[in-house]
């Protein structure tokens, strides 16, 4: 199979996902059926419009036409900068004023719209020709959402022994730099040679490209013959593409450089299988109607333990755990949710609630670390809803005078994120905060340093 044969089958498990697929010349600026006016274009303006317009009904054509140009407006002359404001433009909307009946009203274009996978146009082209700074480029695969291009597939041919994924990578490497507008709305790359396939961000390194083993979930790992066609028919399976970009990105800052990060398979389905299975611990699970694998089919309803995600030793927890509380948070079921993020020691709580400080975007809100007792008892007693705060597991200790841990707060939404904290549940260190289904006039408490609320333990996972 050549490059050619392979480029075609790989459109053809787009087509089997749903999507839109067409031939790059036929929709060339100088086609019979331009969807750009030039070759130095990089999205189909004229599909932009068309979604953005279905999408925010309630905005006139004025305000539809001033998202279109603030997308297309560069905030800087660094690529990953930009890409970094386009995704949040992505998740947020993009502000716009009107003037209706004498009055400026501000409001928000959405560019994607992630609850009805109706009101999205998912295009798939092939041999997309873009003019760079050194001369044209032709891209393998290039894959829009409602005309914006957010990934790239650079392929090789299976039969020839002299190029490998490598080779593809090091090819996205020079479109960055020739092309760059592209990849200003990128949320994916991928390379393969049909056997091989790995994905990777913006910013990733060859050591971060990785390969995606799982469809549907963690227990669909189809023996397929291609690697490829197992990543296009799991990643790019619509739905579950719209619940990756929008909590499964992240941006984190290291020395003054932006690093995006992207999750793997496996954080991906572990993470969506572990707000499930909270969802269904928390409450009665109405409304889940999402198939679960094997391990939310455990989860017993109402019974405030969500089960365990295990991780080996650098597969990425901190990522996990960032992207189960961004999702957790927007879930309507868990009624805008209080996170408390537990570990066992200073040093972890420090980093983690560094990570989690770097991926404010993603949670729409600011977290808060617990200095001491006294604080911690504050931050969970006043809160109503929302918030994540951070604290280690000794400061729920009782203070001398106390023979029990009072009740903090009667809310059945409070989630506890523990990471690893298994040391102290163990035996080997002080007072741990254990999750059992015992309340208080059927609400969760903080008592005699037991805490009866929902329950998500992050660890680990084998990456496989």
């Amino acid at each position: 199979m050549n490059e050619d044969q392979l480029e075609q089958l790989c459109l053809e498990w787009f087509r089997d996902n749903s999507w839109d697929v067409l031939y790059g010349p036929d929709i060339a600026p100088d086609s019979d059926n331009p969807e750009r006016k030039d070759y130095r274009e990089v999205i189909l303006k004229h599909y932009l419009q068309e979604s953005l317009e279905k999408i925010n009904l309630h905005l006139p054509f004025n305000a539809i036409e001033q998202a279109i140009a603030l997308v297309l407006k560069p905030e800087s002359l660094d690529l990953i900068t930009n890409n970094r404001a386009f995704h949040r433009l992505l998740l947020e909307g993009v502000p716009v004023e009107y003037r209706k009946d004498d009055e400026t009203i501000h409001d928000r274009a959405f560019l994607i719209d992630f609850e009805n996978i109706a009101n999205n146009r998912f295009l798939a082209v092939n041999q997309f020709t873009i003019q760079g700074t050194k001369r044209p480029r032709r891209l393998d695969v290039v894959c829009f959402i409602n005309g914006l291009p957010i990934a790239v597939l650079e392929l090789k041919s299976p039969e020839d022994e002299n190029v490998d994924i490598w080779d593809a990578f090091n090819q996205l490497q020079t479109y960055k730099d020739e092309i760059s507008d592209l990849f200003v709305f990128n949320e994916a790359l991928v390379v393969s040679d049909g056997y091989n396939a790995r994905i990777g961000a913006l910013t990733a390194n060859k050591e971060r490209f990785s390969p995606w083993r799982a469809v549907k979930n963690e227990d669909d790992k189809p023996l397929l013959e291609w690697q490829l066609e197992t990543l296009v028919r799991g990643f790019f399976d619509r739905e579950m593409l719209l619940d990756y970009i929008r909590f499964f990105v992240l941006f984190e800052n290291d020395g003054g450089a932006i690093i995006k990060k992207i999750a793997g398979y496996h954080q991906f389905h572990a993470v969506r299988e572990a707000v499930k299975a909270t969802i269904i611990a928390a409450q009665d699970p109405k409304g889940v109607a999402e198939k679960r694998a094997k391990y939310g089919d455990e989860v017993v309803p109402g019974s405030k333990k969500a089960g365990v995600v295990w991780h080996t030793q650098g597969s990425g927890k901190s990522i996990s755990m960032c992207c189960y509380a961004g999702k957790l948070l927007q879930q309507p079921e868990m009624n805008n949710p209080t996170l408390l993020v537990v570990t066992d020691r200073n040093d972890l709580d420090g980093q983690l609630f560094q990570t989690f400080s770097n991926a404010h975007e993603l949670f729409k809100q600011t977290p808060v670390q617990a200095n001491d007792r006294d604080e911690l008892r504050q931050l969970l007693s006043e809160r109503e809803s929302g918030g994540i705060i951070f604290t280690t597991v000794q400061k729920f200790s009782p203070f001398e005078d106390e023979g029990a841990h009072p009740i903090l707060n009667g809310r059945h939404n409070i989630v506890v994120i523990s990471d690893e904290a298994h040391r102290s549940q163990y035996g080997h260190k002080g007072r741990f905060i254990k999750v059992k289904n015992q309340t208080a006039g059927g609400h969760p408490t903080l008592k005699d340093g037991v805490c009866s609320v929902s329950y998500t333990h992050l660890r680990a996972h084998e990456t496989g």
